[in-house]
């Protein structure tokens, strides 16, 4: 039975290894980079102070998850062992993973999705569309929601995924899904009612946010739509 009120707080894992940047990764079991988790220190600590410290801790079974996970405890979050779940894992993107990116770039308009390397629509061999991605993520998400024992669920998963959970809440189609931006370290907040869903934040960064916060009235800077 669903609960009457329960929040759900999504982050993308780390920045991968730069040499990882340059082909589809999607379930490839790729490092992170450590260079640059270690400069965002700051980051991790602002994260780790704005989730709510009682909480279901989730990941996904891709190191680069419960690495970020990690992370967050280092950075004050308390320490706990968590739920692994594959429901929240990337996009399989079968014969084409591990694919150059730059493989993709000659596809024309109507063989790609504008933000993503290939269609919305499209099943590589072997893997799985964006479609079944949602209804995958759709599933886990639902699956949590019932057997949650608090109020709130932390799930350190992928940009694919989120964009998933987030078309699941609203009923996007997956070409409106893959136009979201979900940035590595970002926040999306979901939050299920007696009304049903409704989503509160999508690629959230905690850090800016707590530098406005703490700055005077008079020098917060200012934001650009």
């Amino acid at each position: 039975m669903h609960k009457s009120w329960h929040k759900f707080w999504f982050i993308r894992h780390a920045l991968v290894h730069p040499a990882a940047l340059a082909n589809l990764y999607g379930t490839d079991d790729v490092p992170v980079c450590d260079d640059t988790m270690a400069a965002q220190a700051g980051r991790y600590a602002a994260l780790a102070a704005r989730l709510p410290h009682t909480a279901r801790f989730v990941c996904t079974p891709l190191s680069r998850t419960q690495l970020t996970a990690a992370a967050l405890f280092r950075a004050g979050y308390p320490v706990q062992t968590p739920l692994i779940d594959p429901a929240f894992v990337e996009q399989d993107f079968g014969a084409l993973q591990g694919l150059p990116i730059a493989n993709f770039e000659t596809r024309t308009d109507d063989q790609r999705h504008p933000f993503w390397p290939i269609h919305a629509a499209e099943t590589p061999p072997g893997g799985e569309s964006f479609s079944h991605l949602i209804a995958r993520v759709g599933a886990g998400l639902e699956a949590l929601l019932a057997t949650a024992q608090g109020q709130h669920t932390i799930v350190v998963s992928h940009g694919g995924a989120i964009r998933a959970a987030i078309a699941h809440v609203l009923g996007l189609n997956p070409h409106q899904a893959l136009c979201l931006q979900i940035d590595n370290i970002s926040l999306t907040q979901l939050e299920h009612n007696a009304r049903g869903w409704r989503v509160l934040s999508v690629n959230e960064h905690p850090s800016i946010l707590v530098r406005e916060t703490q700055a005077p009235a008079a020098v917060r800077p200012v934001t650009m739509a």
